[in-house]
């Protein structure tokens, strides 16, 4: 929602869309094969529904809500400090970085801008948490609203430390067709926010 409500709205559709296409597409090709086995070892956890919750009305929403409060705190620790650097890396970019650099190189008008933000997304690192401050100021600074869903969908889709993991489930035919499909959806993603937004 940083960047409105319009902007919030096209990038749900296109990244549900391709979701969709790209998983049913892969099933069609047999893509099943190409997954390992993988055996998860670990304690097991009974679910603990409401309605398994015992005492009154009022003694199972305090339970309810003590429990909602510390996973949202518990997450709120793990996003802050991406969300910190992210807002330096923003404010080095808003203080350091010319506009017109930024708006020559990565403007609307600039048509390569995205498939290379694409290409920059995929290996790097970067949490959204802290892709957004820094998003933010690239926007302001000139930058397409195209080019940044590029960089976001790319880094969040298929950075190197994701790889990694998935490396322990995917085969290598897996492994390329699933950087390929980050890379598409991020290109046409980019584009079109370039024409509707």
């Amino acid at each position: 929602m940083f960047f409105g409500l319009k902007t919030t709205a096209v990038y749900v559709a296109f990244t549900f869309a391709f979701a969709v296409i790209i998983g049913v597409f892969l099933d069609k090709l047999g893509m099943e094969k190409e997954v390992k086995n993988v055996t998860i070892k670990g304690e097991k956890h009974e679910e603990i529904t409401y309605d398994k919750l015992q005492g009154s009305f009022m003694e199972k929403n305090k339970i309810v809500i003590k429990s909602a409060l510390t996973d949202a705190v518990g997450l709120f620790i793990q996003v802050f400090p991406y969300l910190l650097i992210g807002a330096g890396i923003g404010a080095f970019i808003h203080g350091f970085v010319p506009e017109n650099l930024i708006a020559r190189l990565a403007g609307k008008s600039s048509f390569y801008s995205v498939p290379v933000a694409a290409i920059i997304g995929i290996p790097m690192y970067i949490r959204t948490e802290t892709m957004i401050p820094i998003a933010q100021v690239l926007v302001s600074k000139g930058m397409s609203y195209g080019t940044v869903m590029a960089l976001i969908i790319g880094g969040a889709g298929a950075s190197i430390p994701e790889l990694v993991l998935l490396n322990s489930i995917f085969k290598k035919k897996m492994k390329y067709v699933f950087v390929i499909s980050i890379f598409a959806v991020a290109i046409i993603t980019g584009y079109a926010f370039n024409i509707v937004i």
